[in-house]
């Protein structure tokens, strides 16, 4: 008897609340969030809210000839909030990560309330281009340090087999490990 209660207690409270409507969107990119109407009507009240409490970002009173965002300037929305005056849409341009949140759009008809919420995401802008730049001079470096150290390696052992076998030297030899002195050290140049 008791969970009876309790589940038609939950169905009595989720009567009239409307779906959520999730959203996700690149930071920097415009987000446009739909009012639900096809046409505003000349008695109706709309009003935009956002965040937890709710705070009002934007109004239109259509009889009144009233579209405002000035609302939304005090949270940080200045100047990105746009409506459309024929359906009561509301448009975010240049969104930040910070726009994340709830919206609610509710609309007051002489005989009726439309609310329409959106659960908003804003995804922070991916710089893959720099990441692979980075990687891309990483794995520059790493190939360059390949081909330098046997170079030198090879440098080394050169000079030094040169300096033991001096005495022993014929012309030809002077000149061989001469050609392959300026090699090396063109090779370390570049």
């Amino acid at each position: 008897m008791f969970h009876r209660f309790w589940f038609c207690l939950c169905l009595w409270c989720l009567d009239g609340v409307d779906a959520l409507m999730s959203v996700s969107v690149v930071e920097g990119d415009s987000v446009t969030l739909e009012s639900g109407v096809t046409e505003i009507q000349t008695d109706d009240l709309i009003a935009w809210t956002f965040g937890r409490p709710e705070t009002l970002i934007a109004r239109i009173n259509k009889e009144n000839v009233i579209f405002s965002t000035s609302d939304g300037d005090a949270v940080g929305f200045r100047g990105r909030l746009k409506l459309d005056h024929q359906t009561g849409s509301l448009t975010i341009t240049n969104i930040r990560t910070t726009d994340s949140g709830l919206y609610n759009v509710t609309i007051k008809r002489t005989k009726t309330h439309i609310t329409n919420r959106f659960s908003v995401t804003v995804y922070a802008h991916r710089q893959t281009s720099h990441t692979s730049g980075s990687l891309l001079i990483v794995l520059i470096t790493a190939a360059g340090s390949l081909v330098i150290v046997p170079v030198i390696v090879l440098f080394c052992i050169c000079r030094k087999h040169r300096d033991a076998v001096h005495e022993d030297e014929t012309p030809a030899a002077a000149l061989l490990y001469k050609h392959t002195e300026l090699m090396m050290v063109r090779v370390i140049h570049l």
